[in-house]
């Protein structure tokens, strides 16, 4: 008989009028595949004048992967690199032997106020590339393939997909997506070798046996493949890869 999926709830931590929930690690599920950490940041609307202030603080060894449905971001780094982020673009930030980095809502957005919604991953670097040369990559949403079928909508943010390959350089077998599903539309995962993880970021999902409410990140028990249906429109992240 095929294990349950693992459910994880999302812990909540409000920081100052702005909430993040952290879904990994747990201590159902230390990582997946090589996504050792995923918050989901928002929704959150700030008022004018008001806005995300992540101060600079330094990485090592890991991935930052910055994705955001609403709202936009600046990165700034230690390499000099200063870009904006904008919904279904991704920044990725390899750290290596180490970088420094600050989020901030840009002047713009900060002055009239606006919302934030998004997803931040950190993904481990296998061992011989902990201490590579640090280093930052920006893809527009434009250039990231989408995956589309009755009711869904995906944007492969990272690795191969349902016959799609996004462009995003990594160092690792991984894959990473997000998107919608309309009210009663069905997807098919196929069965994979990998290990693999659903995150409900809103509505309502038919997964398994199981149904599963926004907020909540579902594990899958092993390679089997998978029809997920959305009970209600629902936001979701699908990600997961060869384990640590």
């Amino acid at each position: 008989m095929t294990p349950a999926p693992i459910l994880i709830e999302s812990r909540r931590k409000d920081l100052g009028g702005f909430e993040v929930a952290r879904l990994l690690p747990h201590l159902k599920a230390r990582s997946v595949g090589s996504f050792i950490f995923l918050d989901h940041m928002g929704p959150a609307r700030f008022a004018p004048g008001q806005g995300l202030d992540v101060r600079p603080h330094p990485h090592i060894g890991l991935a930052t992967v910055t994705y955001l449905f609403e709202g936009a971001m600046t990165h700034r780094d230690s390499l000099g690199v200063v870009q904006d982020i904008l919904p279904g673009d991704v920044n990725w930030m390899t750290a290596g032997r180490g970088i420094v980095h600050s989020e901030r809502t840009p002047d713009a957005l900060r002055a009239s106020g606006g919302p934030l919604h998004g997803l931040q991953a950190w993904v481990a670097l296998p061992r011989d590339d902990e201490e590579m040369a640090p280093g930052f990559d920006h893809y527009p949403a434009a250039a990231l393939p989408r995956i589309e079928r009755a009711g869904v909508s995906l944007q492969l943010i990272a690795g191969s997909y349902l016959g799609e390959r996004s462009p995003v350089r990594t160092r690792s077998n991984l894959f990473y997506l997000a998107g919608s599903l309309a009210a009663g539309a069905r997807l098919l995962l196929p069965a994979q070798a990998l290990q693999r993880a659903i995150y409900v970021v809103s509505g309502e999902l038919g997964i398994a046996a199981s149904v599963v409410a926004g907020g909540t990140l579902v594990v899958l028990p092993g390679p089997d493949a998978v029809v997920i249906e959305a009970r209600q429109p629902s936001r979701l992240a699908l990600f997961g890869g060869e384990p640590l």
